[in-house]
């Protein structure tokens, strides 16, 4: 598979306008897929920041959860709270669809069962950023894509609609595709939403990804970006069932923003990485 067979937008430090190919569309909005994980983990790092919370919080303090699980909203964040990736009871073509908010106060009261390993130890977990988003809609009040718009596209200059929760109708979203034909995207816009259900064009995808780890915005990057070495690289992926996303930036200043309506992961993170290996920054 190659970047020219589906429709792909990257944009980086290397070129003033983004490389598009096969109708994509840097404007319109695509789903992000786990790049909205960097989105709740911001608001976590503002929230502690302000004094609402403490990142060392036991999650009983805000959720109705069983106490002495040891979880708290760092381990959320890091995904080593000990939470299995997925709720349980998803399916194959729309996994999420049945994980509303309802059925996520159902799993909480029983939480210390849903966990598969020790505290501490580190597994990529969907399940535990819908529980990260429940506690931090709790300990602040307003809704999820309210505390986005405050503290997330307001501090980096855009406006309140850059993220939102559906695509709008008619012509302003991509189209969604699996194996090449029209498709129907996952269910996301339930408890799952702070994990991965937002929408976003990939330049604000890429105005995120430079606000926060090219310019520093608001300080240190937060906790849920992904730090990989031996080349001190800043990112985090995201995917669905159609499309998929690479962000990451270098201390030099080289970053790109790749995404594209296809969900081979694998395929978008190598297109990312391989741009970072020969790009520069302006």
């Amino acid at each position: 598979m190659t970047l020219r067979r589906v429709p792909t937008c990257i944009i980086g430090s290397s070129h003033k306008e983004p490389i598009v190919t096969g109708g994509h569309d840097p404007d319109k909005y695509a789903e992000m897929g786990s790049f909205t994980k960097v989105v709740t983990a911001t608001i976590l790092k503002q929230l502690a920041e302000q004094g609402v919370l403490t990142l060392d919080d036991p999650l009983e303090r805000w959720l109705g959860v069983p106490a002495g699980t040891g979880i708290t909203l760092r381990h959320l964040a890091r995904h080593t709270s000990g939470l299995p990736r997925l709720p349980p009871g998803t399916a194959r073509f729309d996994p999420y669809r049945k994980f509303t908010g309802d059925r996520l106060r159902e799993l909480l009261c029983s939480l210390d069962r849903l966990v598969t390993g020790p505290v501490g130890e580190e597994e990529y977990s969907n399940l535990g950023y819908a529980v990260l988003g429940a506690a931090l809609t709790q300990a602040a009040g307003p809704a999820y894509c309210d505390l986005v718009a405050e503290h997330v596209l307001s501090p980096l200059g855009l406006p309140h609609d850059a993220m939102v929760v559906e695509p709008p109708r008619h012509s302003r979203s991509l189209p969604t595709r699996w194996h090449g034909r029209s498709a129907k995207p996952w269910t996301m816009k339930g408890a799952v939403l702070p994990a991965g259900g937002l929408w976003a064009s990939p330049r604000t995808m890429a105005t995120v990804l430079t606000g926060l780890v090219v310019d520093r915005v608001l300080g240190e990057p937060a906790l849920g970006w992904q730090r990989t070495g031996p080349l001190p690289l800043i990112w985090h992926n995201g995917g669905t069932r159609t499309a998929s996303v690479f962000a990451g930036a270098l201390p030099d200043g080289r970053w790109t923003v790749v995404h594209r309506l296809s969900n081979s992961h694998d395929v978008t993170d190598s297109a990312g990485l391989d741009y970072l290996r020969t790009a520069h920054s302006w």
